[in-house]
């Protein structure tokens, strides 16, 4: 194996406690969708069921049953393990995958309802997403979400509105104006639905940075669990990037004067290890050219060492370098190892001039200690979601 992924099982049961923690009354849905960020959804699920998840939250029907499958094989029996929530609206088709494998649906169509409901031989739990703000799926307060109350209440005996939820824009905006609005959206449609007759048992909103802003005293927190003591309900929040060791910084508003304070930034801990062996070294002399278009030129005597790892494994082709612009670096010995010349499908030259002594076989970490997903998604102008759920690399508990 040349390059490959290590994961940390006592980093990710540690960043679930400090959420558990913070999150206070509310409970909390660990989001392992899309393979649990890059870091594998069936080694995460059974880490985070032992760790006292009571909900996962996944992509799709297809990741439910993969997760499902997971806590299986790892012996936690069907009755002690966390109830799966699938995340994205699926299609009417997946839903008899969905009630054969006992997954939780996220719901807002008539189309999705009546599949369901077809194939369900008891009341299927489901969770009814409201969109308050979004525009992404969800249905819209009002008319069309009373459409959706009017098909579950005629199917009661196939159907149960477990759950309702909504998702906010802009969680890590401290005082946010966009979050204050879907706030009120939110809060409407509940009412109108418990006027529909309904009692739903959890209402969940927010993502990690919901719990990290502490802008006001973490507002959010403290409002969905009023709303949920309202409604009879329990909170609940959801937090996905949090759970592996990173967090959006707090963000301001233009009129904001107030701190824009984090909540648990500093406890959490990267989960991931990305590590690569080197394959190759070369010395090479002044004026030599390194890469695709000679983008770097040596201007003095180099030691390069090669790694198995490119844009094809995940590594972004943005942390190429040239002679005017300095790229990103791997970790060798501790020490960093700066990227030259362009990073190409499957291989990657770094500089090791300076370095002690590297050999064939020898470990680079990608990404670890010292090289963070956030400093990757610097160098890339992206998000460190972006970075994280691009590696494809093999994954495997660390040592």
């Amino acid at each position: 194996m040349t390059n490959w992924v290590e994961i940390s099982a006592a980093r990710l049961a540690a960043n679930y406690r400090t959420f558990d923690e913070a999150a206070a009354e509310a409970s909390v849905l660990a989001v392992i969708k899309a393979d649990a960020y890059g870091h594998g959804a069936a080694l995460c699920a059974p880490i985070l069921a032992q760790a006292g998840v009571s909900w996962l939250g996944v992509t799709d029907a297809a990741e439910g049953i993969l997760v499902r499958n997971a806590l299986t094989s790892a012996g936690i029996p069907f009755d002690h393990q966390p109830r799966i929530l699938i995340m994205s609206e699926g299609l009417p088709e997946d839903a008899e995958t969905i009630v054969r494998h006992r997954l939780t649906p996220v719901v807002s169509s008539i189309p999705q309802l009546h599949a369901l409901g077809r194939y369900s031989p008891a009341p299927l739990s489901v969770h009814l997403e409201i969109d308050t703000g979004m525009s992404r799926q969800g249905v819209v307060q009002g008319s069309a979400l009373g459409t959706v109350l009017d098909f579950l209440a005629t199917h009661r005996d196939a159907l149960h509105l477990e759950g309702v939820m909504t998702h906010f824009a802009s969680a890590e905006v401290a005082c946010s104006h966009q979050s204050e609005a879907q706030c009120g959206r939110f809060g409407d449609a509940l009412c109108q639905i418990n006027a529909g007759g309904f009692r739903p048992e959890y209402i969940h909103a927010g993502n990690s940075s919901s719990v990290d802003n502490q802008a006001d005293s973490a507002p959010w927190l403290a409002w969905i669990s009023r709303l949920a003591q309202t409604h009879g309900a329990r909170p609940m929040v959801r937090t996905g990037l949090g759970l592996y060791g990173y967090a959006l910084p707090i963000e301001c508003e233009q009129d904001y004067t107030g701190p824009a304070e984090s909540r648990i930034r500093r406890q959490l801990l990267p989960v991931l290890t990305w590590k690569a062996r080197v394959t190759g070294l070369r010395e090479i002399a002044p004026g030599t050219q390194v890469g695709y278009n000679g983008t770097f030129v040596a201007d003095r005597p180099m030691r390069l060492a090669l790694l198995p790892v490119g844009y094809a494994d995940g590594l972004r082709r943005e942390l190429s370098s040239t002679n005017e612009r300095v790229g990103g670096w791997v970790m060798i010995s501790g020490r960093q190892a700066p990227i030259v010349g362009r990073v190409s499908m499957n291989l990657t030259v770094v500089d090791v001039t300076d370095l002690p002594p590297v050999a064939i076989g020898g470990e680079a970490v990608v990404l670890g200690e010292g090289v963070t997903a956030d400093d990757h998604a610097r160098i890339a102008r992206t998000i460190p979601y972006e970075i994280l759920c691009g590696l494809r690399a093999t994954q495997r508990i660390g040592r």
